[in-house]
């Protein structure tokens, strides 16, 4: 029989070491966290080829004592929890630090060379402890302003087996990178620095607002193109900033979440946000956000993983339901905008004189022909006379103009067509319409209004399309689309033990949507309706596509998701097509009705539905700005 013994404590550090310093992304990570929880106002990163090199984080925190030092480098040794905490009942869940297992330092000093230096505010000198992969080698004063700093060089140097699986230095700096825009996203109020080889890569400065913070760090763009939350319901607060749907992208790499100022990644949320954005995003598009949830820390367990990332709520629906209910309220606020500026590319096209052919320099169009009748153009009076049984009957050569497009075929003219209305003085309050009074419809798809501000072009189909999806859904067109459909013969769909174990716990949602399904068993599940608008749909398919969202998101939205299709086919096909004339009244009544709909800025896929140039940009076109 084998003998049960102790494991060596630099044995245990290393295996510790393997759950939380991953790679050196996760040793960075535990580094920043300590220097916050210090309470530092200035912390400066530096990093070398990735980190595989060298990681050193310098803070201007509280600082340590030699003994204290000493006891850092110790086993599950922490100050972050209170005297008065260590040992309570249920302690762990009343964390609100950062950190507070006590395994980072000992856990990166048994996979590198660590330099801890640190000086107490107010003590005359620091001190410093030099320890190479669990073996104390130097230690003394240290001469260093207030605070702490850290280094980490030659990260699983003796661990050859672990360094192995390390990517190369630009794949870990992506990450180091990565880590470093997450947790200073959280403390706008902390100044970072993050440098890559001597390369400075971010210089953020403290006291900045929560919005500035993130579009500095997400995009610059972002602060156009997103809108501010902050709402609140009962003890549960969420803040941040959220990108509009017509500004996307196509990975979800752009989603910050934040609970109690932790950087998470939570399928809870993640699935909350999927669908808060659902009939608003195409599929294979993903909402730019960054998002900060507060509530009381008895709520949420942090103690899920050493890595930290992973949270588990005590009401987890409530937190859900929360989340997608203040996103959709936040983004009802921008539902009268887009991503609005037109690209810096379509700016360059619009400034960029165009160049014309020989041919169309030396032969005027029959247009200005028209205007410039009898007399000699280039020497070439006979193009002009040849064409005088256009003007017949005419009393102006202006006048000859509608007459010639109706009569000549499209493709003889190079002249863009195109109907205007009347100039006429802009009304009094033009300040009240945002999307202004229409002017005209270019190549019968595009609307061209004037605002008070600028210039408005819609489209619309796609305006039209949004128009009429909103107004199915206040019309309850939701619920029949959802209006269940019993199957003649009930299907038993076989699935694994697990799967069938989530569709049971959601099966009272599931019926809500017409969907009707109950256990047959421990691997089956028994079909008996189905939603009306996918009566056709194969239930086994669709019962795995829905099991397998659920594992994925913690959530059923798929089901959700193609209901939505359906009621956006129905308002695709219902809506004012591109190429149909509108007269002006039908233009301005498309207008007045976009402002007052909700989500009217962008079509059902996240594309915008119209898009404003402004006076001044209008200006520059013509350098008179």
């Amino acid at each position: 029989m084998a003998t049960i013994r102790r494991l060596p404590e630099n044995l245990v550090n290393r295996i510790a070491a393997g759950e939380v310093v991953e790679r050196p992304a996760s040793a960075l990570k535990e580094l920043i966290e300590n220097a916050v929880d210090s309470g530092a106002t200035r912390i400066a990163v530096s990093i070398v080829e990735g980190g595989l090199t060298r990681i050193e984080v310098t803070d201007d925190g509280c600082g340590m004592s030699a003994d204290e030092m000493a006891l850092a480098l110790e086993r599950h040794a922490t100050s972050k929890l209170p005297e008065s905490l260590v040992g309570a009942e249920g302690a762990i869940e009343r964390v609100a630090t950062l950190g507070f297992r006590g395994e980072a330092l000992p856990s990166i000093a048994s996979v590198a060379r660590l330099t801890l230096e640190s000086r107490v505010r107010g003590a005359e000198t620091g001190w410093k402890r030099v320890v190479d992969h669990g073996v104390v080698t130097e230690e003394g004063p240290a001469a260093l302003p207030p605070g702490t700093r850290v280094r980490v060089e030659n990260l699983f140097g003796k661990v050859p087996a672990r360094r192995k699986f390390l990517r190369t230095p630009r794949s870990e700096y992506a990450a180091c990178l990565d880590i470093v825009r997450r947790l200073a996203m959280a403390r706008p109020d902390i100044a970072f620095s993050f440098e890559h080889g001597g390369r400075r890569i971010l210089n953020l400065q403290a006291g900045e607002s929560v919005e500035n913070r993130v579009a500095q760090i997400i995009a610059r763009e972002l602060a156009d193109n997103g809108v501010l939350l902050d709402f609140q319901r009962d003890s549960m607060r969420l803040t941040g900033v959220a990108g509009l749907p017509t500004y996307n992208r196509g990975v979800a790499d752009h989603q910050y979440l934040f609970v109690n100022g932790r950087p998470v990644k939570d399928r809870l949320l993640t699935g909350a946000v999927r669908g808060a954005y659902a009939d608003m995003l195409a599929r294979d598009r993903h909402a730019v956000l960054a998002l900060f949830l507060t509530l009381p820390v008895e709520d949420v367990d942090v103690n899920v993983h050493p890595a930290k990332t992973e949270v588990r709520f005590r009401d987890a629906p409530a937190v859900r339901g929360f989340l997608v209910s203040g996103l959709r309220q936040a983004l009802a606020t921008g539902d009268k905008r887009s991503a609005q500026e037109p690209s810096a590319e379509a700016m360059a096209r619009w400034q960029s004189e165009p160049v014309r052919s020989d041919a169309l320099r030396d032969e005027p169009s029959p247009v200005m022909r028209s205007i410039f009748q009898g007399r000699d153009w280039s020497g070439s009076s006979h193009s002009v006379r040849e064409n005088k049984s256009d003007f017949a009957g005419l009393s102006s050569p202006t006048a000859a103009m509608p007459a010639m497009m109706a009569n000549k075929p499209a493709g003889d003219w190079a002249a863009p067509q195109g109907r205007a209305e009347e100039a006429t003085e802009a009304p009094d309050d033009l300040d009240e319409y945002p999307l202004g009074i229409a002017r005209g419809q270019i190549a019968n798809t595009y609307i061209v209004a004037e605002a008070a501000d600028g210039l408005v072009i819609v489209d619309q189909h796609a305006a039209h399309e949004r128009l009429v999806l909103e107004r199915l859904k206040a019309g309850g067109a939701s619920d029949k689309v959802a209006a269940s459909q019993a199957l003649l013969m009930p299907e038993v769909v076989e699935l694994d033990e697990l799967a069938c174990d989530r569709l049971e716990d959601n099966a009272g949602k599931f019926a809500e949507l017409g969907l009707t399904i109950e256990r047959f068993g421990p691997a089956a599940m028994l079909v008996r309706a189905m939603p009306g608008s996918l009566k056709k749909a194969d239930p086994q398919k669709l019962l795995q596509d829905i099991a397998d969202d659920l594992a994925e998101h913690g959530e059923a939205l798929l089901l959700g998701e193609k209901l939505d299709y359906v009621l956006a086919t129905m308002a695709c096909h219902g809506s004012v097509r591109a190429g149909r004339t509108l007269n002006v009244t039908e233009m301005n009544a498309l207008l007045r009705e976009m402002e007052r709909t909700p989500r009217s800025g962008q079509c059902n896929h996240g594309r915008p539905t119209w898009v404003k140039l402004s006076m001044g940009d209008v200006e520059k076109l013509f350098g008179r700005h």
